[in-house]
């Protein structure tokens, strides 16, 4: 499988090095999905993370906050507040043939008596409501000529009036237009506090607080602002995503303090990256059958290889640490460049890049015919966003050797990834002329076929691979995710039991749980059977606990039923999983998302019913379908 995230630009859409096979992952489901459907998606907290540089610019009028709906009016009614609105608008009092005014009208504020709380007490009601008019048409003509203090003199006095939310958010906008955030917040709380649907008030307050650094508290009014408009206000949804990652950057920041530098990603993801390459026998020498010493640097690289070949967390660890006293230990001889090459892989790994690129440099310095530290390094720049350099590094392998199949095959990686399915094709093809016995070679171009369109291809180099290779789980697994795709549920099903049939048989104690988490998706997006869905992610979670993808996966199905409080600690979960900085923030944006919903619900609950049924419309299938 590709990446557990996508990861921000220049990245490409994997959060994984260029090794590990990159036809379609769950986290990329999941993302492109949200990116087509976001209205939807907020409300479920599944948002793809798109940077927005674009601020929001707030214009003062009149318009008054949303309301609850009202009962219909007859016509004549209609007409009747109508003309008490004219009226109004116009300066004058409203008045029925059987009234007569209580005060004379005024023009301007400048007419007005003393405005104080002592003289408002001794307004009538009507002159409250003429008088603080007056002051806030007053206040709008000095806010559109730029006279900010004045306008807020005028609209502190119409508050004396009449406490309205209009007026408080007009005074904020005048502070906002000085740079006042705290007496923006001040007053569009107030606002708010009247009025808690004013979309205009919380949009303010969200800016302010944003300006001041309050990025988790500007992200909560805006998807509260967002709510409320239903998602038609395209500025208010984009702040959303910009202020998801800047949170989720927050946090991350101190993840990445706090995160264990040694700790290797999951098993899953370890055999992904390692079983891109072809199998090799052990280096002459460092056969089981020859005994070596545990004290020595060849004695260490012996039990480094045998670990790798357990496939298991332990496994991994245990040949990291091998591989790190073997360069301690030294006297290594021809096995040298090996040994960076090895050590490096598990720094990549660990998400060390810088120590494992200065390892692979080693390598190649040591035995530039060592072609794998080129294509390893050549992963890594990719990793980093230096795609020429990246490519640059492949073409100096096929300077050393022009005939080893896993330069080509790494090649067409690194054009898939950026959409250049015609030339990665073209390359998987030669990796399979110069060996046809590696099979993620023919899977990649079957899924490469299945990118450019061409269906039917891509499904017949499957069935050639289910017959050439049918003792492979992966194949059935990945065979499974391309028949999903097209809604075949019930052969994918069959495809996926196959595979995990298989790998009970093959590998008990290191068995890949990519074919479990695909068939809960299966069975959610056929039957929305959240149920046994929840088991297999929960099966796959006890085989491997540190497998990223089945936990973005069960966070999405728990989602999905509306457990958002448990939703959030697997999001969470995810982020600490993350490999990379990119991974970390993409990770925590999602959880970032899901708790912001939590709170919306518990400070505006009159929004929860909203929320819901927004959420409840429209779900269709579910999860995003396979690959896209």
């Amino acid at each position: 499988m590709s990446g557990a995230s996508a990861a921000p630009p220049p990245m490409p859409p994997l959060g994984r090095p260029v090794a590990v096979p990159v036809e379609s992952s769950v986290w990329d489901r999941i993302t492109n999905w949200a990116s087509e459907n976001k209205a939807l998606v907020y409300t479920i907290a599944g948002v793809a993370v798109v940077v927005t540089g674009a601020g929001v610019v707030y214009y003062l009028n009149d318009t008054k906050p949303s309301a609850p709906a009202q009962p219909r009016l007859s016509k004549k009614e209609r007409r009747k507040q109508k003309e008490a609105e004219r009226q109004a608008e116009a300066g004058k009092p409203s008045t029925s043939p059987t009234e007569q005014p209580k005060a004379a009208a005024v023009e301007s504020a400048d007419e007005l008596p003393e405005i104080t709380e002592s003289t408002v007490a001794t307004f009538t009601n009507e002159q409250r409501q003429e008088y603080a008019l007056k002051l806030k048409n007053d206040g709008n003509k000095s806010y559109g000529s730029k006279d900010y203090n004045r306008a807020i003199e005028l609209y502190s006095q119409a508050i004396l009036c009449k406490p309205d939310p209009i007026f408080y958010s007009n005074r904020a906008a005048c502070y906002n237009a000085l740079s006042d955030w705290d007496k923006v917040v001040e007053d569009t709380t107030a606002a708010v506090n009247l009025d808690p649907t004013y979309v205009k008030a919380l949009n303010r307050r969200a800016n302010a607080y944003e300006h001041l650094s309050m990025f988790s508290e500007s992200l909560l009014d805006f998807t509260a602002s967002c709510i409320i408009d239903e998602f038609r206000n395209e500025n208010s949804a984009a702040s959303v995503e910009k202020l998801l990652k800047k949170v989720a950057e927050q946090k991350a920041e101190g993840i990445i303090k706090s995160k264990n530098p040694n700790k290797l990603p999951s098993p899953t993801f370890v055999s992904n990256y390692i079983q891109s390459f072809r199998v090799k026998p052990r280096p002459t020498g460092l056969e089981d059958s020859v005994e070596l010493a545990d004290s020595t640097g060849k004695g260490q690289m012996q039990i480094g290889l045998r670990a790798m070949e357990k496939k298991t967390h332990e496994g991994y660890e245990e040949a990291a640490t091998a591989f790190e006293k073997a360069l301690e230990l030294g006297d290594l001889g021809d096995y040298e460049a090996l040994a960076y090459n090895l050590r490096g892989t598990f720094r990549c790994l660990r998400g060390s890049q810088e120590q494992a690129l200065q390892d692979m440099d080693k390598s190649i310095e040591l035995d530039p015919s060592m072609t794998q530290s080129y294509v390893k390094r050549a992963s890594m720049h990719l990793e980093m966003g230096a795609r020429d350099t990246a490519a640059e590094d492949l073409e100096k392998a096929i300077q050393q050797n022009d005939s080893d199949p896993d330069i080509y095959y790494h090649r067409a990686q690194l054009h898939f990834i950026h959409g250049e399915f015609q030339d990665a094709a073209k390359d998987y093809q030669m990796s399979i002329d110069l060996d046809k016995e590696f099979i993620f070679s023919h899977i990649q171009l079957g899924v490469t076929q299945y990118k450019m369109g061409s269906v039917a291809s891509s499904m017949a180099t499957f069935r050639r691979c289910t017959k050439n290779f049918s003792k492979v789980p992966d194949v059935y697994n990945y065979y499974g995710e391309l028949l999903l795709d097209q809604g075949k549920f019930d052969e994918a099903i069959l495809q996926f039991d196959t595979a995990m049939d298989m790998e009970k048989q093959t590998k008990p104690m290191a068995m890949n749980v990519l074919p479990l988490i695909n068939k809960a998706l299966t069975l959610f997006q056929q039957k929305s059977e959240f149920s046994e869905a929840e088991q297999l992610c929960g099966k796959a979670l006890i085989i491997d606990p540190e497998c990223d993808i089945a936990v973005a996966t069960m966070a999405q199905l728990l989602l999905q039923q509306g457990k958002v409080t448990e939703a959030l600690k697997y999001f969470e979960r995810a982020a600490e999983l993350a490999r990379t900085p990119g991974e970390i923030v993409n990770a925590l944006s999602y959880a970032e998302a899901t708790r912001t919903q939590l709170q919306v619900q518990e400070k505006y609950p009159q929004l929860a019913a909203k929320l819901q049924g927004m959420g409840g419309a429209g779900m269709g299938g579910g999860l995003p379908p396979g690959a896209h």
